[in-house]
């Protein structure tokens, strides 16, 4: 494993930022923390970094302790921090030529690590960085984190405040970077960002809650979901987690996810009803319906007033499956 974490805690006075936290990441590997604000990834990260010393536990990064090989450690790993922490009164060549010498580097010698993304602020070069967009304050922060040729690569929520394109885009340069045997541990609150990861770990209040691919933690989840709409979604899913016990409801998007119990036995309904006969995912993918099911909730909703009801049979995500392992 290029970086193992065995048991690290850190606490803030009283409040646990991280508690008893342990993975491990493959050489080459993205590996993504994923957790909303507050879950404890930015504590994990210094902890990581050496910028902060752990309450308990251990941690390995590219073969060395993070306490007791802190100088050693800091010449091998890039880290791009949350927040744009580049000199905003330098310019774009400035910055970067002052992290190559901080590292006893240049700019010449690692260029064709940072090529592919340099090429877009070349034309930016002798402006100054506060004065750059957010996409390209990200690819600055990137460019620098890599100018010295790291092994490992901490980039800590390098998505937050970054239009959906430069997003895109910085996750395809991520995947390019991979072919440099660079190993990358990325944190997001963004789920969408979890699909493009090799391996993830879902944290909450500190704890790690599952770790596997996206694939693998989609395929965990078993309870039957159904993408549900009507005239008044507001009403709609205060209604639809009235409808029985142990039924999860919430907003996604235009609609509303609707996570029924495992044990679904249910009777056949009275009479039938039109319903939508697709995917919220792939359109194309054939589907086993539970025509029964459906058509219980939208008498259920018919008989409460609403109309226009859709509903559709829905696969779950990362995002569904988070929200499961929360609950629980």
């Amino acid at each position: 494993m290029t970086i193992t974490v065995n048991d690290i805690s850190k606490s803030y006075g009283t409040v646990e930022a991280v508690k008893n936290v342990s993975f491990g990441v493959r050489p080459g590997e993205i590996f993504g923390l994923i957790g909303p604000d507050g879950a404890g990834k930015t504590t994990l990260f210094r902890v990581l970094t050496s910028l902060l010393l752990p309450d308990t536990g251990s941690a390995i990064v590219d073969g060395l302790d993070v306490v007791r090989d802190y100088k050693k450690l800091r010449q091998r790993i890039g880290y791009m921090p949350g927040r744009f922490s580049l000199y905003q009164d330098l310019t774009v060549e400035e910055n970067l030529q002052f992290f190559a010498n901080v590292f006893g580097t240049t700019i010449q010698e690692n260029y064709d690590l940072i090529r592919d993304i340099y090429v877009q602020l070349e034309p930016f070069k002798d402006r100054r960085a506060g004065a750059l967009s957010g996409g390209m304050k990200q690819k600055l922060a990137l460019c620098c984190a890599l100018i010295h040729k790291p092994r490992v690569l901490f980039l800590d929520e390098p998505g937050t405040g970054v239009d959906p394109v430069s997003r895109k885009e910085f996750w395809d340069m991520l995947r390019r970077l991979r072919t440099s045997d660079i190993t990358i541990l990325v944190s997001t609150a963004y789920m969408d960002e979890a699909e493009l990861c090799d391996r993830v770990a879902l944290i909450q209040n500190g704890s790690i809650l599952t770790i596997d691919t996206p694939q693998g933690i989609r395929e965990a989840y078993q309870r039957p979901l159904f993408a549900v709409r009507s005239d008044d979604m507001y009403r709609l899913i205060h209604d639809l987690r009235a409808m029985e016990e142990g039924a999860a409801c919430y907003a996604f998007g235009e609609y509303a996810h609707l996570a029924l119990p495992e044990q679904d036995t249910r009777p056949t309904p009275t009479r039938p009803t039109t319903l939508s006969r697709r995917t919220g995912n792939d359109p194309e993918k054939p589907v086993h319906y539970n025509t029964s099911t459906e058509d219980m909730i939208s008498q259920y909703l018919t008989g409460l007033g609403h109309t226009n009801i859709e509903i559709l049979s829905a696969q779950a995500t990362v995002e569904d499956c988070f929200i499961e392992l929360m609950k629980d």
